[in-house]
Order: structure tokens, then C-alpha cells, then sequence
């Protein structure tokens, strides 16, 4: 997801797109540890993509 995308998006959004992200993230690495999984590099991806989004949710709300 870009950084543009992401300040188009709601807090509500975001918030959503966090609490989602964050599970998935969960489960690929417990996956990943029990077999691993084709790409790893899908870990990295979503764990960058949670904290771009806590990122632009923490601007927001220093902001306001």
C-alpha cells in the first residue's frame, strides 16, 4: 500500500486496516514457523505496510 493511498483513508479506516494487517501478520508468521511459507518476504511486506499505517494514524492524531 502507498503512502498516498494511505492518507486518502479515514482514521476509522486505518484503524481498520491496522487491527486486519496485524492478524494477518500474526498468522503468516505462525505459519512460516511451522512450514515455511513460499515467499517470507510477504512478512516484511505487511509488517512495513502495519507501521506506515500506525505512522500516519499517530500524525493524525498529534495534529488534532
Amino acid at each position: 500500500m502507498k503512502q498516498q493511498e494511505i492518507t486518502k483513508l479515514s482514521d476509522a479506516d486505518l484503524r481498520g486496516r491496522i487491527e486486519t494487517l496485524e492478524e494477518k501478520l500474526m498468522k503468516m508468521k505462525v505459519s512460516h514457523t511451522v512450514t515455511p511459507i513460499e515467499n517470507p518476504l510477504q512478512i516484511r511486506a505487511t509488517r512495513r505496510t502495519v507501521a506506515r499505517l500506525k505512522t500516519e494514524l499517530g500524525k493524525r492524531l498529534i495534529q488534532a
